[in-house]
């Protein structure tokens, strides 16, 4: 048993951890009764970066880290959508060729038609929005399994994307500011400045949120607890801006390479959007609820096809824009856009972020983490020399034992009655 300390207010009680070590002790009880979130990511990402610097020193280089953000934003992206469609219980094979099918439209626009960039983006946005929409409705309305419905279509936008480049060639996408958002840099002043507005913003969130847990008398986490948390993200984003800000060009007379990629920004307000949506709306908890247990969701008043379509349109408006990242990372859109391994480690990361399999539990962050993990593991096994063939089987081991963990939690969530 837990010491703890009880507050009144007014004529309510709340308990919460007296101390610093009540709180790990019921985190460790939390993780014992199968409550263990994204701690296998983090420990796994922990354990992969100590390998490969260890092997490869460059793995630490500022090029190198640089090269991880840009690598692993497209896949980080779509897996942010998959995380709703998994949340339901529900699964989206189609969401990377549906990526390459609104970075296809996005090329079209803006380099055959010629119009403005925000034209381009703008349609590929909206298409993606009606893929979500059709396979929404085609799983929810006809009731046709998302398995079912996915795979067709996942087919289906491979010959879209042919169709729409013309067989096998190539579109170039040479805008600038299109280009810039996976190949250029914010300056080093802008980079401080983001850090700034991301640790502030997450210090009085987190204040706030515990000052008034405090005046409603509710649980709540030691203040000593909230302090670590705001300081080990200020430490841990504090020292990858740095590096970031560090000069990275070979030769600084011909060019400057420095300052935080404008791709981590765009994927940092999308986590902190979609984060919000799901923990702070009445829409997030009801994707919870449906996740949990649909029929019960269904008979407190739900409209859960509502819910299961929506959760398709944002899967596919988010791969429109891995897609956009993605064609502006390669510089063009071809027939592999999307393809690939783009889906397999898309799905990979939002499941070994922490999201279940089997619906009900996850996070937007869980995507984040994830992708970092596949990122690593690509990055650091092509730094190691060894081949596509070698990543996929590591790729696919890490998986697979990120779903058993998450089979295991279950269980023993289950068998301790915290579920």
């Amino acid at each position: 048993m837990t010491s703890t300390a009880v507050r009144k207010v007014g004529p309510v009680k709340a308990t919460a951890p007296s101390t610093v070590g009540d709180h790990l002790r019921n985190y460790v009880s939390r993780v014992r009764g199968g409550d263990i979130g994204a701690l296998p990511a983090v420990l796994g990402l922990l354990v992969l970066c100590t390998v490969f610097s260890v092997m490869r020193p460059s793995f630490l280089s500022a090029v190198n880290f640089a090269n991880l953000f840009t690598q692993g934003a497209a896949v980080t992206l779509i897996a942010m959508g998959l995380v709703f469609v998994l949340l339901l219980g529900e699964i989206d094979l189609s969401a990377g060729f549906a990526s390459g099918v609104c970075a296809a439209v996005l090329a079209n626009i803006v380099t055959v038609a010629g119009y403005p960039w925000y034209v381009a983006v703008l349609a590929a946005i909206l298409t993606g929005l009606v893929i979500g929409l059709a396979l929404g409705f085609l799983v929810a309305k006809v009731g046709i399994p998302s398995f079912v419905v996915t795979l067709a279509a996942f087919l289906a936008f491979q010959g879209i994307v042919l169709l729409l480049i013309s067989g096998g060639s190539n579109i170039s996408v040479r805008d600038k500011v299109l280009v810039a958002i996976a190949n250029r840099n914010l300056p080093p002043v802008l980079g401080w400045l983001f850090f700034a507005v991301v640790v502030g913003g997450y210090a009085a969130t987190q204040l706030l949120r515990h000052r008034k847990r405090i005046r409603r008398g509710l649980v709540t986490d030691p203040f000593p607890v909230v302090l670590a948390r705001i300081g080990g993200l200020a430490v841990i984003l504090g020292v990858a801006v740095y590096i970031l800000n560090l000069e990275r060009s070979r030769n600084v007379l011909i060019s400057s390479l420095k300052g935080v990629p404008i791709v981590v920004p765009i994927i940092a307000a999308l986590l902190v959007l979609w984060t919000f949506v799901l923990q702070r709306t009445a829409y997030g908890r009801h994707v919870y609820a449906v996740g949990g247990n649909q029929e019960a969701a269904r008979r407190a008043g739900i409209n859960v096809d509502r819910i299961r379509i929506s959760v398709f349109v944002i899967c596919s408006t988010m791969a429109a824009i891995g897609g956009i990242v993605a064609a502006s990372r390669a510089n063009s859109v071809d027939p592999n856009t999307g393809g690939s391994n783009v889906l397999l480690y898309a799905v990979g990361a939002a499941v070994i972020g922490g999201t279940s399999l089997f619906g009900g539990k996850g996070r937007v962050l869980d995507a984040v983490l994830g992708g970092a993990v596949v990122a690593v593991i690509d990055n650091g096994m092509g730094l190691m020399g060894y081949s596509s063939g070698v990543k996929y089987v590591v790729t696919g081991v890490v998986l697979l034992l990120a779903a058993s963990v998450d089979a295991f939690s279950r269980r023993r969530a289950a068998a301790t009655g915290t579920r």
